[in-house]
Formats: C-alpha cells, sequence, structure tokens
C-alpha cells in the first residue's frame, strides 16, 4: 500500500462491488473518498470484510434493486469473468444480460455515477476473441460513458509480484473528460525479502524439507524484476517449484496444489518455504493493521483472489486527475 499525501478523491463517495477483501475499499481510502455501500456474496469474504471496516456486504447482487443502491459518484467493480453468451452481434446492453456485468450496468443505468472503475484478469481483454470486452466497451457507451482500459502488471508498480490485470475507467460523458492516462510504470526497489516476516514462530510450520528437493545452479546473489527460480520439489510441477526472495513472487494463486500451494516456494535462511497469509498480504498491498480470516486456507484463496492496492491506488490518483482538469477549466 502506498502512502498518498494528497488526498485527490476528498468528498467523493463510491460504492464497493464484488467488494473481495475491500482492495478498491482501501485504495479510494486512502484518497480521501468514502464507501456508502459494499455488495459480496461470499459468506466467509463477508465476515473478514464486515471485521475490517465495520459493515456487513449486502449479498447476491442479482437479487439486489438497484433503485435501493445509494446515490454515488464512483462505482467500483471487479467482478467475475463469466461467458458472454454472445455470436459477435455486440448489442451492447442487451448482450450482457445474463452476465454478473449485467448488475453492474444496471446499476449504472439507474444512479449514473460519474465514474465507473473495473477491474478483472488479463485474460478478459482478449476473452471470446475480444467480443467479450467489446460488450462491455459497447453498453458503458451505449450507457452515456467514455471506455478506457489497459492491463497492468503490478511489477511495474513497485509491488514484486507478476499480476497482471485489465483495469477500466469510464467517465461519464457530461464530465468532458476526453483523454485519460493510466500511470506511468517505474523501477521495482522491493523485492520478496522485504515482505517476508520476521517473527519465525509464525512461519514455523510452513517450512519443507523433503528428500526430492532439487536445486539448480542459479546463482541467487543480485536483484531481479523477474521470478528467480533455483529449483524444485518431486516433478517441479505447479506449487513445486522454488523460488528466490531477491526476485518478485509469482503470481499468488486462490487455487491448485502441490506442496507449496497457492504462493510457491522460497528458499529463506537455507530453508524452503510456502508464504505465510500475511506475507500474501503484504505483496497484494494490505497493511499489517488488516486482520486476516483465520483459516489459512480461506486466506490464500482470498489473496489469491485480490486486487492489488498499490495499483489501484495509482490508477485513482489518476482519475483525481482527470476530475481536476475537468473542474478546474
Amino acid at each position: 500500500m502506498i502512502e498518498i499525501k494528497e488526498k485527490t478523491l476528498e468528498g467523493m463517495t463510491f460504492i464497493d462491488l464484488f467488494a473481495g477483501l475491500g482492495g478498491f475499499r482501501i485504495a479510494l481510502e486512502s484518497l480521501g473518498a468514502n464507501c456508502v455501500y459494499s455488495n459480496e456474496w461470499d459468506e466467509p469474504v463477508q465476515k473478514v470484510y464486515a471485521d475490517n471496516f465495520g459493515d456487513t456486504p449486502e449479498g447476491d447482487i442479482t437479487q439486489v434493486d438497484e433503485n435501493a443502491i445509494p446515490d454515488h459518484d464512483i462505482l467500483c467493480a471487479g467482478f467475475p469473468c463469466q461467458a458472454f453468451s454472445i455470436s459477435g452481434k455486440q448489442r451492447g446492453f442487451e448482450d450482457s444480460r445474463g452476465t454478473l456485468f449485467f448488475d453492474v450496468a444496471r446499476i449504472v443505468k439507474a444512479k449514473k455515477p460519474k465514474i465507473v472503475f473495473m477491474e478483472n484478469v488479463k485474460n478478459f481483454a482478449t476473452h471470446d476473441e475480444g467480443r467479450t470486452l467489446a460488450v462491455v466497451k459497447s453498453t458503458m457507451e451505449e450507457l452515456g460513458y467514455t471506455f478506457y482500459q489497459k492491463v497492468l502488471n503490478a511489477v511495474d508498480y513497485g509491488v514484486p509480484q507478476k499480476r497482471e490485470r485489465i483495469y477500466m475507467v469510464c467517465f461519464r460523458n457530461d464530465l468532458n473528460i476526453s483523454t485519460f492516462k493510466y500511470p506511468k510504470p517505474f523501477e521495482l526497489t522491493r523485492h520478496v525479502e522485504d515482505f517476508l516476516l520476521e517473527d519465525e514462530s509464525m512461519v514455523k510450520d510452513l517450512y519443507v524439507d523433503r528428500p526430492d528437493t532439487y536445486f539448480n545452479e542459479t546463482e541467487d546473489n543480485e536483484y531481479s524484476n523477474k521470478s528467480i527460480r533455483l529449483g524444485i520439489v518431486n516433478k517441479g510441477g505447479q506449487g513445486e517449484r522454488i523460488y528466490s526472495t531477491n526476485g518478485i513472487a509469482i503470481t499468488l494463486s486462490a487455487y491448485g496444489g502441490g506442496v507449496f500451494a497457492k504462493t510457491g516456494g522460497y528458499l529463506i535462511n537455507g530453508k524452503t518455504r510456502k508464504l505465510h497469509p500475511r506475507e500474501c498480504a503484504r505483496i497484494i498491498g494490505y497493511p499489517d493493521s488488516y486482520k486476516i480470516c483465520k483459516s489459512a486456507n480461506q486466506a490464500y484463496k482470498q489473496f489469491g483472489n485480490s486486487v492489488v492496492i498499490d495499483v489501484l491506488q495509482l490508477i485513482a490518483v489518476q482519475i483525481g486527475e482527470s476530475l481536476r482538469g475537468r473542474y478546474n477549466e
């Protein structure tokens, strides 16, 4: 998480749809915005959200009356990537029916927020030969918004993890914002080692000592903005690879097996272990004050599904700058 000095979204309100652990909320609140509504259907995630923010998100968005949602300036949504049942007709709002994006669209249609800020997996950009993204774009344009999208990698924004996501920013047409610039990449200065826990008692059960551990001859004495594979356990399948803490983390995953499942393995003080949920939280951008799910399996899954807070913050700063440009005219 980045320390933001200038509250560029001060006084603005937002809603947090498909809220997950509240990454969007932390990012926008750090810029001075105020959350007026949240929605998340997963009950274990709802509990973690409530523990941290003091309110429990409403469930099943498909059953929510869009007119009952409070008015807001910014709609945030990290909606799941569902298959769109289309045949290339690209009829916008009509084609989005039956998908969870439709629930975003109907709320936008009813509440007309100034900005719609969405995030999804990288493959969303090319899903169904680009038709899915085309439907989202045409839907937002039909609803009266300009549409911007770009795939950004967290490692280009100070986060030592390869995590590529598509970020979509839409401005209501009457704001007359004709250009929007995503944040510029900058040099990585932190690596996995900078996010590790110092309390050995918290990670002692995560170490793996197996006879079928094999190391390669890769030198481990320089920092890198890529993952540095040092060896494997067993056959080296997913969740069986060992990396250096001088590089970046592999993409944290909500699913997958192997002895180092969901985080990958790392050589730390001469021993191999997977990352602790708190270390995953740090790499994603959650502060140490954030209360993690007590079930480690749930925590790993939740962080594997999470947005990267640092990247959201940087995009939100750019959103604020665009609005400032408009309001200063």
